[in-house]
């Protein structure tokens, strides 16, 4: 079980459930002459996991770029809103909004955001704790120097880090590959490692870029479980990009469809079931007429059954 110190997010509040998180107000993104993404706009809601999904192509990770501030659209604006809680002694945590459309991505996960990637971006040669460890480097007060000698308040802040990466080794069951260097793990132990470490950024918002590429059925329930769990027992928000339909469906509380860079649905995952357009997205259509509602219904419950590759 995580504590109450990890709970509270860099914010240091905990914000209370329901209300706006993050806000994504009619971005649009071009790369030259070609559009990525045009007039985008949703919001995610505190405690929820809101999925991104769409064919190849859709701009999914170029959103989530954005966000994470590793791209900034030429149009529109991305809030996030922190505090409107109480932090850890129970004080009142003023809100907060603020505005991340042309911030570094440093200084986005500063506020809170972190990210993982559809490769993985881990140092394959340092052991899974060591991996972790970096997940803290922007929580780090103290120069190198004084973390080396491990001396007086650097020595006390690396028992707290380490204490803190201890919670996210047991979260994710890590304990028996604490040790071991990366390179030598299996593709599934890798991925959730690096879920890991961003969790150990200690985010209000999570950003996850397929996490279950690549995985056989029994990874991704596992990973699956994994995101639930820091959902659940972490209370953090959890953004999430995935092809797999019946773990988008199981999992997430909203989602949002991106086709050609524009958003074409937006709502519970019943109601994105139901949403012709969404069908047509991902299934094409041969007629300009739309498909009645119970051919629409089965062609969704089809697709959720046996996923999808788009």
């Amino acid at each position: 079980m995580l504590t109450r110190a990890y709970q509270h997010s860099l914010n240091g509040s905990s914000r209370p459930q329901g209300l706006p998180l993050l806000e994504v107000d009619d971005i649009s993104l071009r790369f030259g002459g070609v559009r990525a993404l045009t007039s985008v706009s949703f919001t995610v809601t505190q405690g929820h996991v809101h999925a991104i999904i769409g064919p190849n192509g859709a701009g999914k990770s170029s959103l989530l770029n954005c966000i994470s501030g590793i791209y900034h659209p030429q149009e529109g604006q991305i809030r996030l809103h922190t505090g409107g809680g109480t932090d850890i002694e129970g004080r009142e945590v003023a809100e907060r909004s603020h505005l991340l459309t042309q911030l570094p991505s440093f200084k986005v996960a500063r506020l809170g955001v972190a990210r993982s990637f559809q490769n993985i971006e881990l140092f394959s040669h340092l052991s899974v704790l060591e991996n972790l460890m970096l997940g803290r480097h922007i929580h780090m007060k103290h120069s190198v120097l004084a973390s080396m000698l491990w001396f007086g308040p650097a020595r006390k802040q690396e028992i707290e880090h380490r204490h803190l990466v201890e919670e996210v080794i047991d979260l994710l069951q890590l304990q028996s590959f604490r040790h071991k260097p990366v390179g030598s793990l299996a593709y599934g132990i890798q991925k959730r490692v690096e879920l890991g470490r961003a969790l150990c950024i200690q985010p209000a918002l999570l950003l996850l870029d397929e996490p279950m590429a690549g995985m056989n059925a029994e990874e991704k329930e596992d990973m699956a479980r994994y995101i639930l769990d820091v959902h659940e027992l972490a209370g953090v928000s959890v953004v999430l990009i995935e092809h797999d339909m019946n773990v988008v469906m199981d999992i997430s509380d909203r989602v949002s469809v991106l086709d050609f860079g524009r958003l074409i649905a937006d709502g519970t995952p019943d109601e994105v079931k139901a949403d012709p357009a969404v069908i047509e997205a991902y299934l094409g259509s041969d007629s300009d007429n739309p498909a009645d509602a119970a051919a629409v219904r089965e062609a969704v419950e089809h697709l959720t059954e046996e996923g999808t590759d788009a």
